[in-house]
């Protein structure tokens, strides 16, 4: 997708209450559902435990048991389940991961009535209908105030500025073969500079690295308790840090930040399929989308109708994210830097 189309989406999200209306279920109108739905849940824990309370309220019926696995971790684990599924949808993280499940057969296709409401199909939903975009986010760098002020620095505006000397052995980011946002930031290099330069950036930002993390959110929660000068994250998950009072800098990089569109799909072989296609339903409805802040969590919504809570994380420069490059790559990849890059000497 265009740069420039991109943008036009922070505005389209800002005037959704204009757009024509969206499907939506009305409690008349929902199937009586009783039984257990099995979730696999990618976001943050507490936005996962709010959407299970939440879907409970609207089929009570309903008792949803849900395990919390970054994107990464959520494909393996359906890699080996494959022959006999323990899940029935999986909910969140960037589509990529999704663009992989789809070519290795994991995911059931499901022609949802709410596929009518995506601001923007061609982007927002698998056109065979794998997968569907439930929200969007882009990268950000988190820094900590009181290191930028001891040192004289300001928060960076590029990605070379991470490769600053001052930030060595301070620099916090996930890992890619666990963490979808670090596989985004990976991604967003090796675009930006091409792969040949990109992964010598990468060898570069390796030395500077205190840590990697499990967790795509967590080197935001370093960052503010002092225990690394930056980080990178999607952007969203640096404004819950901040509205916790942490003392941490926004900033974007100038040449262009990745983002993301958080997927879901139903699971090929779902035991509770019926149940899974109300959970996918449910999570297209603009009322859905709207939930997010509730719960600390500020991306921005898919669906007309919804109002974005956070509107200015997306008038950034976007890269031209290229998704199907980033999915069918993305097991080399992942290789390439935990061999190449991480499992070096820093």
């Amino acid at each position: 997708m265009h740069k420039s189309l991109f943008v036009l989406l922070g505005v389209i999200l800002l005037i959704a209450m204009t757009v024509g209306p969206a499907t939506t279920q009305t409690p008349s109108t929902r199937p009586e559902l009783s039984g257990t739905l099995n979730l696999l849940c990618t976001p943050q824990i507490v936005w996962c435990e709010g959407m299970k309370a939440e879907f409970q309220k609207v089929y009570p019926k309903v008792t949803v048991e849900f395990v919390r696995l970054s994107s990464a971790e959520a494909l393996t684990r359906l890699r080996n389940e494959k022959a006999n599924p323990q899940f029935d949808i999986w909910w969140g993280g960037p589509i990529d991961a999704f663009i992989a499940a789809k070519a290795e057969g994991l995911l059931e296709p499901y022609n949802s009535s709410n596929l009518a409401n995506p601001l923007d199909p061609k982007l927002m939903q698998d056109p065979d209908n794998y997968w569907a975009g439930i929200y969007v986010g882009s990268l950000g760098f988190a820094s900590n105030k009181p290191f930028l002020e001891k040192h004289k620095l300001q928060p960076p505006q590029s990605w070379d500025d991470l490769l600053n000397p001052a930030f060595k052995g301070r620099l916090v980011m996930a890992h890619p073969s666990s963490s979808g946002t670090a596989y985004t930031a990976l991604i967003t290099v090796l675009q930006l500079k091409g792969e040949d330069k990109g992964w010598d950036y990468w060898k570069q930002f390796h030395a500077n690295v205190w840590q990697y993390t499990k967790s795509g959110a967590a080197p935001a929660q370093h960052v503010g308790q002092g225990e690394a000068a930056v980080g990178v994250v999607f952007s969203h998950d640096i404004v819950a840090q901040i509205e916790q009072g942490r003392p941490i800098a926004l900033s974007f990089a100038k040449e262009g930040m990745g983002w993301e569109i958080g997927g879901m799909a139903i699971i090929k072989g779902a035991k509770r399929a019926d149940l899974a296609k109300a959970w996918f339903d449910w999570a297209l409805e603009p009322a859905t989308q709207e939930l997010g802040p509730k719960y600390t969590a500020y991306q921005a919504p898919t669906v007309k109708s919804a109002k974005a809570s956070r509107p200015e994380l997306l008038q950034v420069k976007l890269i031209d994210y290229n998704f199907d490059y980033a999915g069918k790559n993305k097991k080399a990849f992942i290789d390439k830097f935990t061999n190449d890059i991480a499992a070096t000497r820093k």
